[in-house]
Protein backbone atom coordinates (compact mmCIF):
# COMPACT_ATOMS: atom_id res chain seq x y z
CA UNK A 1 0.00 0.00 0.00
CA UNK A 2 1.72 3.24 -1.17
CA UNK A 3 2.17 5.80 1.93
CA UNK A 4 0.73 9.07 1.02
CA UNK A 5 2.87 11.04 3.36
CA UNK A 6 0.55 13.75 4.26
CA UNK A 7 -2.91 13.52 6.22
CA UNK A 8 -3.54 9.96 6.05
CA UNK A 9 -1.23 7.44 7.54
CA UNK A 10 -2.06 4.18 8.21
CA UNK A 11 -0.18 3.67 10.92
CA UNK A 12 1.64 6.35 12.90
CA UNK A 13 4.90 6.21 14.34
CA UNK A 14 5.68 8.71 17.78
CA UNK A 15 9.52 9.82 18.04
CA UNK A 16 12.78 9.22 15.50
CA UNK A 17 14.72 7.71 17.94
CA UNK A 18 16.21 4.27 18.86
CA UNK A 19 12.35 3.13 19.05
CA UNK A 20 11.19 4.55 16.29
CA UNK A 21 12.83 4.05 14.03
CA UNK A 22 13.82 0.29 14.96
CA UNK A 23 9.41 0.09 14.38
CA UNK A 24 9.98 1.37 10.68
CA UNK A 25 13.07 -0.43 9.64
CA UNK A 26 10.73 -3.89 10.72
CA UNK A 27 8.42 -2.16 8.66
CA UNK A 28 10.47 -1.61 5.87
CA UNK A 29 11.93 -5.23 6.10
CA UNK A 30 8.33 -6.33 6.10
CA UNK A 31 7.33 -5.07 3.19
CA UNK A 32 5.25 -2.44 4.85
CA UNK A 33 5.14 1.62 3.49
CA UNK A 34 2.08 2.57 4.82
CA UNK A 35 3.96 4.30 8.17
CA UNK A 36 4.54 7.86 9.01
CA UNK A 37 6.84 8.67 11.76
CA UNK A 38 6.35 12.61 13.76
CA UNK A 39 9.05 13.86 15.19
CA UNK A 40 9.00 17.04 17.51
CA UNK A 41 12.63 18.41 16.18
CA UNK A 42 14.32 18.92 13.06
CA UNK A 43 16.17 15.54 13.16
CA UNK A 44 16.38 12.08 14.29
CA UNK A 45 18.21 10.63 16.88
CA UNK A 46 16.10 10.87 19.91
CA UNK A 47 18.51 11.15 23.20
CA UNK A 48 21.72 10.52 21.02
CA UNK A 49 20.69 13.97 19.16
CA UNK A 50 19.94 15.92 22.61
CA UNK A 51 22.58 15.39 24.92
CA UNK A 52 25.51 16.44 23.72
CA UNK A 53 27.70 17.67 26.30
CA UNK A 54 31.32 17.12 26.17
CA UNK A 55 32.30 13.29 27.23
CA UNK A 56 28.39 12.02 26.21
CA UNK A 57 28.53 7.72 25.80
CA UNK A 58 26.95 4.95 25.91
CA UNK A 59 27.30 3.04 29.24
CA UNK A 60 26.65 -0.32 27.58
CA UNK A 61 29.24 -1.70 25.12
CA UNK A 62 28.80 -0.18 21.49
CA UNK A 63 28.94 -3.56 20.41
CA UNK A 64 25.63 -4.49 22.02
CA UNK A 65 24.35 -1.35 21.46
CA UNK A 66 22.85 -1.52 18.09
CA UNK A 67 20.38 -3.36 16.13
CA UNK A 68 20.94 -7.14 15.78
CA UNK A 69 19.62 -7.06 12.27
CA UNK A 70 21.96 -3.98 11.56
CA UNK A 71 25.27 -4.62 13.74
CA UNK A 72 28.08 -2.10 13.34
CA UNK A 73 31.19 -3.52 13.51
CA UNK A 74 33.73 -0.12 12.71
CA UNK A 75 33.25 1.16 16.68
CA UNK A 76 35.88 3.15 17.11
CA UNK A 77 35.59 2.54 20.90
CA UNK A 78 34.43 -0.30 23.47
CA UNK A 79 32.29 2.41 24.67
CA UNK A 80 30.88 4.50 21.41
CA UNK A 81 30.99 8.15 22.01
CA UNK A 82 27.43 9.98 21.11
CA UNK A 83 28.44 11.84 17.76
CA UNK A 84 29.41 7.98 16.19
CA UNK A 85 25.50 6.49 18.21
CA UNK A 86 24.05 9.51 16.43
CA UNK A 87 26.10 8.48 13.07
CA UNK A 88 24.82 4.89 13.60
CA UNK A 89 21.41 6.32 13.64
CA UNK A 90 21.70 8.53 11.02
CA UNK A 91 23.02 5.32 9.00
CA UNK A 92 20.03 2.86 9.77
CA UNK A 93 17.60 5.94 8.76
CA UNK A 94 19.78 6.57 5.12
CA UNK A 95 19.98 2.50 4.51
CA UNK A 96 15.57 1.75 5.33
CA UNK A 97 15.22 5.00 3.11
CA UNK A 98 13.05 6.72 6.62
CA UNK A 99 13.57 10.16 5.61
CA UNK A 100 10.81 10.16 3.42
CA UNK A 101 7.98 8.92 5.70
CA UNK A 102 9.36 11.09 8.50
CA UNK A 103 7.64 14.47 9.42
CA UNK A 104 10.22 17.07 11.10
CA UNK A 105 8.90 19.82 13.47
CA UNK A 106 5.56 18.07 14.52
CA UNK A 107 4.64 17.00 17.93
CA UNK A 108 1.60 15.84 18.88
CA UNK A 109 -1.04 17.58 21.39
CA UNK A 110 -3.74 14.53 21.78
CA UNK A 111 -4.71 11.22 20.02
CA UNK A 112 -8.35 9.96 20.83
CA UNK A 113 -9.47 6.49 19.54
CA UNK A 114 -12.65 6.51 17.07
CA UNK A 115 -13.73 3.00 18.31
CA UNK A 116 -16.16 2.85 15.53
CA UNK A 117 -14.32 3.69 13.20
CA UNK A 118 -11.27 1.71 14.38
CA UNK A 119 -8.94 4.60 14.25
CA UNK A 120 -6.87 7.35 15.76
CA UNK A 121 -7.31 10.94 15.15
CA UNK A 122 -4.62 12.57 16.09
CA UNK A 123 -3.87 16.60 16.44
CA UNK A 124 -0.60 18.31 16.06
CA UNK A 125 0.79 21.21 18.42
CA UNK A 126 0.48 22.95 15.26
CA UNK A 127 -3.24 22.07 14.69
CA UNK A 128 -2.72 19.32 12.10
CA UNK A 129 -5.05 16.37 12.11
CA UNK A 130 -3.83 12.72 11.72
CA UNK A 131 -5.68 9.69 11.72
CA UNK A 132 -4.10 6.25 11.57
CA UNK A 133 -5.46 3.10 12.50
CA UNK A 134 -1.91 2.15 14.37
CA UNK A 135 -0.07 4.35 16.71
CA UNK A 136 3.35 3.73 17.84
CA UNK A 137 5.17 5.25 21.03
CA UNK A 138 8.14 5.87 20.51
CA UNK A 139 9.38 8.32 22.66
CA UNK A 140 10.84 6.21 25.76
CA UNK A 141 11.51 6.81 29.27
CA UNK A 142 14.03 9.46 29.02
CA UNK A 143 13.41 12.64 26.78
CA UNK A 144 11.61 14.91 29.10
CA UNK A 145 14.91 17.01 31.12
CA UNK A 146 13.75 17.07 35.33
CA UNK A 147 14.03 20.86 36.50
CA UNK A 148 14.82 20.81 39.62
CA UNK A 149 12.37 23.33 41.86
CA UNK A 150 15.20 25.32 44.10
CA UNK A 151 14.33 28.82 45.53
CA UNK A 152 15.91 32.08 43.76
CA UNK A 153 17.02 29.63 40.79
CA UNK A 154 15.34 32.66 38.33
CA UNK A 155 17.21 35.41 40.25
CA UNK A 156 20.52 33.55 39.12
CA UNK A 157 22.31 36.31 37.40
CA UNK A 158 24.81 33.96 35.50
CA UNK A 159 24.24 31.14 33.49
CA UNK A 160 22.04 28.23 33.64
CA UNK A 161 21.70 25.11 31.46
CA UNK A 162 20.54 21.66 31.64
CA UNK A 163 22.95 19.27 30.59
CA UNK A 164 20.54 17.57 28.31
CA UNK A 165 20.47 20.82 25.84
CA UNK A 166 24.32 21.47 26.91
CA UNK A 167 25.14 25.67 25.99
CA UNK A 168 28.20 25.03 23.77
CA UNK A 169 28.16 28.72 23.40
CA UNK A 170 28.76 29.10 26.88
CA UNK A 171 32.39 29.64 27.60
CA UNK A 172 33.23 28.14 30.84
CA UNK A 173 37.06 28.69 30.94
CA UNK A 174 38.10 30.65 34.20
CA UNK A 175 34.91 29.92 35.31
CA UNK A 176 33.36 29.12 38.21
CA UNK A 177 30.48 26.44 37.68
CA UNK A 178 28.29 24.50 39.66
CA UNK A 179 27.04 20.83 38.95
CA UNK A 180 23.95 20.31 40.49
CA UNK A 181 23.73 16.29 40.55
CA UNK A 182 26.41 13.64 40.01
CA UNK A 183 25.02 10.59 38.12
CA UNK A 184 25.40 9.14 34.59
CA UNK A 185 25.85 12.36 32.88
CA UNK A 186 27.63 14.42 35.25
CA UNK A 187 30.24 11.69 35.48
CA UNK A 188 31.05 11.90 31.72
CA UNK A 189 31.41 15.54 31.67
CA UNK A 190 32.57 16.84 34.75
CA UNK A 191 35.81 15.15 33.73
CA UNK A 192 35.79 16.99 30.39
CA UNK A 193 35.35 20.51 31.90
CA UNK A 194 37.42 20.50 35.60
CA UNK A 195 40.68 21.03 33.83
CA UNK A 196 39.47 24.12 31.95
CA UNK A 197 36.96 26.11 34.53
CA UNK A 198 38.94 28.56 37.87
CA UNK A 199 36.32 26.08 40.24
CA UNK A 200 33.85 23.77 40.08
CA UNK A 201 31.83 22.67 42.48
CA UNK A 202 29.99 19.27 41.96
CA UNK A 203 26.85 19.31 44.52
CA UNK A 204 25.70 15.35 45.32
CA UNK A 205 22.99 14.79 46.66
CA UNK A 206 23.49 10.96 47.45
CA UNK A 207 26.66 9.28 46.39
CA UNK A 208 26.48 6.32 43.06
CA UNK A 209 28.09 3.09 42.95
CA UNK A 210 30.48 2.97 40.31
CA UNK A 211 33.12 0.64 38.61
CA UNK A 212 35.52 1.25 36.55
CA UNK A 213 34.78 1.39 32.98
CA UNK A 214 38.02 0.26 30.90
CA UNK A 215 37.46 1.94 28.00
CA UNK A 216 39.70 1.40 24.98
CA UNK A 217 40.08 2.20 21.44
CA UNK A 218 39.45 -0.86 19.08
CA UNK A 219 42.76 -0.96 16.97
CA UNK A 220 43.08 -2.07 13.45
CA UNK A 221 43.40 -6.06 13.43
CA UNK A 222 40.27 -6.25 15.84
CA UNK A 223 38.69 -3.94 13.58
CA UNK A 224 39.53 -5.93 10.28
CA UNK A 225 38.33 -9.16 12.39
CA UNK A 226 34.87 -7.69 13.10
CA UNK A 227 34.40 -6.60 9.05
CA UNK A 228 35.73 -9.88 7.03
CA UNK A 229 34.62 -12.48 9.91
CA UNK A 230 31.37 -11.94 10.57
CA UNK A 231 31.04 -15.19 12.83
CA UNK A 232 33.86 -13.37 14.84
CA UNK A 233 31.36 -9.99 15.43
CA UNK A 234 28.35 -12.22 16.29
CA UNK A 235 30.34 -14.41 19.00
CA UNK A 236 31.44 -10.56 20.93
CA UNK A 237 28.06 -9.28 20.70
CA UNK A 238 26.66 -12.39 22.47
CA UNK A 239 29.45 -12.75 24.68
CA UNK A 240 29.94 -8.99 26.04
CA UNK A 241 26.02 -9.52 26.20
CA UNK A 242 26.21 -12.60 28.31
CA UNK A 243 28.61 -10.77 30.80
CA UNK A 244 26.13 -7.95 31.32
CA UNK A 245 23.40 -10.66 31.82
CA UNK A 246 25.38 -12.56 34.23
CA UNK A 247 25.41 -9.44 36.90
CA UNK A 248 21.74 -9.53 37.13
CA UNK A 249 21.71 -11.21 40.36
CA UNK A 250 22.63 -8.50 42.33
CA UNK A 251 19.56 -6.57 41.42
CA UNK A 252 17.66 -9.81 43.04
CA UNK A 253 19.52 -9.41 46.25
CA UNK A 254 21.85 -12.16 45.53
CA UNK A 255 24.16 -12.06 49.22
CA UNK A 256 27.49 -13.31 47.26
CA UNK A 257 27.26 -11.29 44.40
CA UNK A 258 26.10 -8.08 45.72
CA UNK A 259 29.04 -8.57 48.16
CA UNK A 260 31.42 -9.17 45.64
CA UNK A 261 30.89 -6.11 43.15
CA UNK A 262 30.41 -4.40 46.12
CA UNK A 263 33.42 -4.63 47.54
CA UNK A 264 34.66 -4.47 43.70
CA UNK A 265 33.39 -0.99 43.56
CA UNK A 266 34.76 -0.05 46.87
CA UNK A 267 38.29 -0.88 46.32
CA UNK A 268 38.00 0.95 43.05
CA UNK A 269 36.55 4.55 44.94
CA UNK A 270 39.70 4.10 47.18
CA UNK A 271 42.67 3.58 44.55
CA UNK A 272 41.96 6.47 43.11
CA UNK A 273 40.73 8.66 46.63
CA UNK A 274 43.01 8.66 49.28
CA UNK A 275 41.58 11.53 51.24
CA UNK A 276 39.37 9.41 54.40
CA UNK A 277 36.27 12.76 54.15
CA UNK A 278 35.88 12.48 50.39
CA UNK A 279 36.22 8.74 50.66
CA UNK A 280 33.06 9.24 53.28
CA UNK A 281 31.36 11.23 50.78
CA UNK A 282 31.53 8.92 48.26
CA UNK A 283 30.10 5.69 49.97
CA UNK A 284 26.30 5.35 49.06
CA UNK A 285 23.77 4.66 51.60
CA UNK A 286 22.00 2.44 49.81
CA UNK A 287 22.68 -1.09 48.39
CA UNK A 288 24.88 -2.07 44.93
CA UNK A 289 22.63 -2.09 42.44
CA UNK A 290 19.64 0.01 43.82
CA UNK A 291 20.31 2.53 41.40
CA UNK A 292 22.03 2.39 38.46
CA UNK A 293 25.92 1.09 38.48
CA UNK A 294 27.77 3.42 37.21
CA UNK A 295 30.71 3.44 34.73
CA UNK A 296 33.64 5.89 34.72
CA UNK A 297 37.58 5.74 34.14
CA UNK A 298 38.18 9.07 35.54
CA UNK A 299 35.75 10.27 37.68
CA UNK A 300 36.66 9.61 40.89
CA UNK A 301 40.32 10.92 39.62
CA UNK A 302 38.35 14.28 38.62
CA UNK A 303 37.37 14.88 42.31
CA UNK A 304 40.95 14.37 43.55
CA UNK A 305 41.73 17.90 41.71
CA UNK A 306 42.64 21.15 43.77
CA UNK A 307 39.98 23.02 41.85
CA UNK A 308 36.88 20.72 42.09
CA UNK A 309 34.85 20.40 45.35
CA UNK A 310 32.63 17.70 46.10
CA UNK A 311 29.90 19.79 48.42
CA UNK A 312 27.29 17.01 50.45
CA UNK A 313 24.67 19.51 52.54
CA UNK A 314 21.72 20.48 50.78
CA UNK A 315 21.15 23.07 48.79
CA UNK A 316 19.33 26.15 50.73
CA UNK A 317 17.93 28.80 47.90
CA UNK A 318 20.27 30.52 44.85
CA UNK A 319 21.10 33.93 44.95
CA UNK A 320 22.30 36.05 42.47
CA UNK A 321 26.11 35.36 43.13
CA UNK A 322 25.80 31.86 43.59
CA UNK A 323 24.32 28.71 45.68
CA UNK A 324 23.77 28.80 49.75
CA UNK A 325 23.60 25.13 51.39
CA UNK A 326 21.69 24.62 54.39
CA UNK A 327 24.58 24.57 56.79
CA UNK A 328 24.88 28.38 56.00
CA UNK A 329 27.88 28.36 53.54
CA UNK A 330 28.28 30.18 50.32
CA UNK A 331 29.30 29.22 46.64
CA UNK A 332 30.05 31.89 44.58
CA UNK A 333 29.71 30.66 41.05
CA UNK A 334 29.58 31.69 37.34
CA UNK A 335 27.46 29.06 35.98
CA UNK A 336 25.30 26.37 37.16
CA UNK A 337 24.67 23.59 35.23
CA UNK A 338 21.79 21.15 35.39
CA UNK A 339 22.47 17.75 35.62
CA UNK A 340 19.34 16.78 37.68
CA UNK A 341 18.32 13.37 34.84
CA UNK A 342 14.53 13.59 32.88
CA UNK A 343 11.03 13.09 33.71
CA UNK A 344 11.45 9.40 33.21
CA UNK A 345 8.01 8.15 35.34
CA UNK A 346 5.56 10.52 33.12
CA UNK A 347 5.11 8.15 30.13
CA UNK A 348 4.12 10.03 27.32
CA UNK A 349 3.57 13.69 29.21
CA UNK A 350 2.66 16.37 27.64
CA UNK A 351 0.25 14.40 24.68
CA UNK A 352 -2.92 13.44 25.79
CA UNK A 353 -4.33 10.02 25.36
CA UNK A 354 -7.92 8.80 24.80
CA UNK A 355 -8.88 5.52 24.64
CA UNK A 356 -12.51 3.67 24.92
CA UNK A 357 -15.50 5.91 26.20
CA UNK A 358 -13.08 8.81 26.59
CA UNK A 359 -11.25 7.64 29.24
CA UNK A 360 -7.33 9.37 29.13
CA UNK A 361 -4.06 7.67 29.67
CA UNK A 362 -3.68 10.28 32.26
CA UNK A 363 -6.44 8.75 34.60
CA UNK A 364 -6.10 5.20 33.99
CA UNK A 365 -2.33 5.39 35.12
CA UNK A 366 -3.52 7.56 38.23
CA UNK A 367 -1.80 5.14 40.92
CA UNK A 368 1.50 4.99 38.18
CA UNK A 369 1.89 4.23 34.96
CA UNK A 370 1.63 0.39 33.88
CA UNK A 371 1.06 -1.85 30.88
CA UNK A 372 0.70 -5.76 29.21
CA UNK A 373 4.52 -6.45 28.91
CA UNK A 374 5.24 -2.44 28.76
CA UNK A 375 3.38 -2.52 25.13
CA UNK A 376 -0.36 -2.10 25.56
CA UNK A 377 -2.38 -0.94 28.14
CA UNK A 378 -5.87 -2.19 28.22
CA UNK A 379 -8.97 0.26 27.28
CA UNK A 380 -6.35 2.19 24.52
CA UNK A 381 -6.94 -0.45 21.15
CA UNK A 382 -4.10 -0.53 18.37
CA UNK A 383 -1.97 1.11 20.71
CA UNK A 384 1.71 0.23 21.45
CA UNK A 385 4.41 1.56 23.73
CA UNK A 386 8.17 0.80 22.70
CA UNK A 387 10.35 1.37 26.03
CA UNK A 388 7.19 1.61 27.55
CA UNK A 389 6.06 1.53 31.14
CA UNK A 390 8.64 -1.18 32.90
CA UNK A 391 10.70 -2.22 30.84
CA UNK A 392 13.83 -0.41 31.31
CA UNK A 393 17.28 -1.85 32.50
CA UNK A 394 19.78 -1.41 35.20
CA UNK A 395 22.14 -4.02 33.58
CA UNK A 396 22.16 -4.66 30.08
CA UNK A 397 21.24 -3.20 26.05
CA UNK A 398 18.29 -1.31 25.86
CA UNK A 399 17.69 -1.78 22.35
CA UNK A 400 17.48 -5.89 22.86
CA UNK A 401 14.33 -5.22 25.03
CA UNK A 402 13.24 -2.65 21.84
CA UNK A 403 14.15 -4.82 19.74
CA UNK A 404 11.90 -7.77 21.35
CA UNK A 405 8.98 -5.27 21.61
CA UNK A 406 9.10 -4.12 18.03
CA UNK A 407 8.91 -7.78 16.89
CA UNK A 408 6.27 -8.59 19.09
CA UNK A 409 4.36 -5.03 17.88
CA UNK A 410 4.85 -6.71 14.27
CA UNK A 411 2.98 -9.74 15.45
CA UNK A 412 0.22 -7.23 16.01
CA UNK A 413 -0.02 -5.41 13.02
CA UNK A 414 0.29 -8.93 11.02
CA UNK A 415 -3.10 -9.98 13.10
CA UNK A 416 -4.99 -6.60 12.56
CA UNK A 417 -4.32 -7.41 8.50
CA UNK A 418 -4.47 -10.76 8.27
CA UNK A 419 -7.36 -11.48 10.43
CA UNK A 420 -9.28 -8.12 8.96
CA UNK A 421 -9.46 -7.03 12.12
CA UNK A 422 -10.90 -3.53 13.73
CA UNK A 423 -9.03 -3.55 16.80
CA UNK A 424 -7.10 -4.86 19.51
CA UNK A 425 -7.15 -4.40 23.21
CA UNK A 426 -5.78 -6.53 25.57
CA UNK A 427 -8.13 -7.36 28.40
CA UNK A 428 -8.05 -5.80 31.98
CA UNK A 429 -7.68 -8.89 33.49
CA UNK A 430 -5.11 -10.18 31.56
CA UNK A 431 -2.74 -6.65 32.34
CA UNK A 432 -4.13 -6.67 35.86
CA UNK A 433 -2.61 -10.32 36.61
CA UNK A 434 0.89 -9.65 34.47
CA UNK A 435 1.41 -6.31 36.74
CA UNK A 436 0.49 -8.31 39.83
CA UNK A 437 2.96 -11.10 39.05
CA UNK A 438 5.51 -8.07 38.35
CA UNK A 439 5.19 -6.03 41.24
CA UNK A 440 5.11 -9.04 43.63
CA UNK A 441 8.80 -9.78 42.23
CA UNK A 442 10.12 -6.16 41.91
CA UNK A 443 8.85 -6.33 45.51
CA UNK A 444 11.65 -8.21 46.36
CA UNK A 445 14.53 -6.99 44.22
CA UNK A 446 17.01 -4.04 45.42
CA UNK A 447 14.86 -1.12 44.28
CA UNK A 448 12.45 -1.53 46.13
CA UNK A 449 14.68 -1.61 49.17
CA UNK A 450 16.50 1.58 48.02
CA UNK A 451 15.02 5.46 48.15
CA UNK A 452 14.28 7.75 45.70
CA UNK A 453 15.54 6.98 41.88
CA UNK A 454 14.18 8.01 38.65
CA UNK A 455 13.30 4.23 38.40
CA UNK A 456 10.30 4.62 40.95
CA UNK A 457 7.50 7.83 41.78
CA UNK A 458 7.64 9.50 44.91
CA UNK A 459 4.99 7.12 46.42
CA UNK A 460 7.47 4.16 46.22
CA UNK A 461 5.98 2.60 42.96
CA UNK A 462 8.38 1.01 40.41
CA UNK A 463 7.37 1.59 37.45
CA UNK A 464 10.28 2.01 35.07
CA UNK A 465 12.48 -1.63 35.42
CA UNK A 466 11.20 -4.87 34.46
CA UNK A 467 11.74 -7.36 36.88
CA UNK A 468 13.98 -10.17 35.46
CA UNK A 469 16.40 -10.84 32.86
CA UNK A 470 16.93 -10.05 28.93
CA UNK A 471 16.02 -13.70 28.39
CA UNK A 472 13.07 -13.86 30.36
CA UNK A 473 11.28 -11.16 28.69
CA UNK A 474 12.14 -12.26 25.65
CA UNK A 475 10.73 -15.34 25.71
CA UNK A 476 7.33 -13.61 27.58
CA UNK A 477 7.37 -11.43 24.23
CA UNK A 478 8.45 -14.03 21.33
CA UNK A 479 5.01 -14.16 20.49
CA UNK A 480 1.76 -12.84 21.34
CA UNK A 481 -0.60 -14.85 23.72
CA UNK A 482 -3.71 -14.03 21.70
CA UNK A 483 -5.92 -15.11 24.97
CA UNK A 484 -4.44 -11.66 26.60
CA UNK A 485 -6.65 -9.83 23.76
CA UNK A 486 -9.98 -8.43 23.09
CA UNK A 487 -10.38 -8.50 19.56
CA UNK A 488 -13.02 -6.95 17.20
CA UNK A 489 -12.70 -7.82 13.64
CA UNK A 490 -14.24 -4.97 10.65
CA UNK A 491 -17.73 -5.14 9.46
CA UNK A 492 -17.66 -7.89 6.35
CA UNK A 493 -18.00 -5.34 3.67
CA UNK A 494 -15.53 -3.01 4.85
CA UNK A 495 -12.08 -4.21 3.36
CA UNK A 496 -9.29 -4.14 5.82
CA UNK A 497 -6.94 -0.32 5.45
CA UNK A 498 -3.88 -1.93 6.89
CA UNK A 499 -1.68 -3.16 4.42
CA UNK A 500 -0.76 -6.72 4.85
CA UNK A 501 2.55 -8.15 6.34
CA UNK A 502 4.76 -9.62 3.24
Amino acid sequence: MPHDGHNSPRILIVGAGFGGLCMAMQLKRAGIESFTIVEKADRIGGTWRDNIYPGAACDSPSFVYCFSFEQKTDWSRKWAPQPEILEYIEHCARKYDLHPHIRFGTELASARFDADAGTWRVRTTGGDELEAEILVNGTGQLNRPAFPTLEGLDDFAGVTFHSARWRHDVDLRGKRVAVIGNAASAIQFVPQIAPAVERLYVFQRSANWMLAKNDREYGARERWIFAHVPLAARLYRWWLWFGFESRFPVFRRNRFFSRVVTQYADRTMREHVSDPELQRALVPDYPIGGKRILISDDYYQTLTRDNVQVVTAAIDRIRGDGIVTRDGASYPVDVIILATGFESTSFLAPMHVEGLGGRSLTDAWEAGAEAYLGVTVAGFPNFFMLYGPNTNLGHNSILFMIECQVRYVMECVQALASRRLKSLDVRPQAMRAYNEWLNGILEATVWARTGKSWYKRADGRITNNWSGTTVEYWWRTRHVDWTAYREEPRAAESASPIAKVA
